[in-house]
């Protein structure tokens, strides 16, 4: 997918990556503003990266939103709490500030990815597929980041990839150090936000796009949120969201704690109403 693959798309939904906390508080927003008035999910291209991911997957399975918001609220499926130690931030830190190269900095999380000891690949795609009220494609144009474990290059699948829906959202979701890699046609991919945290640039040449960032900044070769919408406003319209103060609070330090989970989904949903209003400018028809 080139940079203008999403040329001609009149409405393209990006949705970044911030792990099980970040996938409440998109579930939540997106909820909220459903409630709105503003029906984010029916989107004419919805790309997921990492936590965004998962969101993609679930909101175009074809699952009212409400069910899915009672389902972050409720918890569901398997979940681990994982961590990640301040070793790792560490070495993550350190690969982006003295790394300008982009698929240099992508190359030494892969190599980070694949010697790490984590649980088995099996196991976290068990967890996957228990976060995924469907398991098959959707039919509808959703596409997901990842990227190889020894490359460093971007791939984006879609349900003509060849790759079963779980195996490409687990992918997607490799956070390296964290999260095993995972294998796909005989390579090991990670973590698409490895890349970017919304690889919003993917967007480009759409008509109207919305992000939803739980993790809106870029460090080093990864540009942040604002870069990107000066590339999309370059040809269309763009807004982005990420979560507001009350927001932040309710998600905490560790986005992978499931613990948080009912409280960033509550959050998203009431930080809808104030988000209604940007979003509504540049989505309704």
């Amino acid at each position: 997918m080139s940079e203008q693959a999403a040329a001609g798309t009149p409405r393209t939904l990006v949705l970044g990556g911030g792990g099980i906390t970040g996938i409440a508080w998109e579930i939540g927003l997106l909820t909220g503003l459903a409630g709105e008035g503003v029906d984010l999910t029916t989107a004419d291209l919805v790309l997921g990266t990492s936590a965004g991911s998962v969101v993609g997957a679930q909101v175009t399975s074809g699952v009212p939103l409400d069910e899915l918001f009672e389902a972050q609220v409720a918890g569901y499926g398997q979940e681990v709490a994982a961590r990640m130690g301040l070793g790792l931030r560490l070495r993550f830190a350190g690969a982006l500030l003295s790394t300008r190269d982009e698929t240099r900095f992508r190359r030494k999380m892969g190599r980070l990815a694949l010697r790490a000891k984590t649980m088995l690949e099996a196991d976290r795609l068990a967890v996957i597929e228990s976060r995924l009220p469907r398991h098959e494609w959707p039919d509808r144009n959703l596409r997901l980041t990842v990227v190889d474990a020894e490359s460093g290059e971007l791939r984006v699948l879609d349900r003509t990839s060849g790759v079963p829906l779980v195996r490409a959202v687990a992918a997607s979701c490799a956070v390296p150090g964290v999260y095993p890699p995972i294998g796909i046609d005989g390579r090991r991919y990670v973590d698409g936000g490895v890349r970017s945290g919304t690889n919003a640039d993917l967007a480009a040449g759409s008509d109207r796009v919305v992000i939803l960032a739980p993790v809106a900044r870029g460090v080093g070769p990864m540009l942040g949120v604002p870069a990107y919408l000066d590339l999309l406003r370059l040809t269309g319209r763009a807004v982005a969201v990420s979560p507001d103060e009350t927001a932040v609070k309710a998600i905490g330090r560790n986005m992978l704690d499931p613990a948080k989970r009912a409280a960033a989904a509550r959050a998203g949903r009431a930080q809808a109403a104030t988000a209604r209003a940007e979003i509504a400018a540049i989505w309704a028809d």
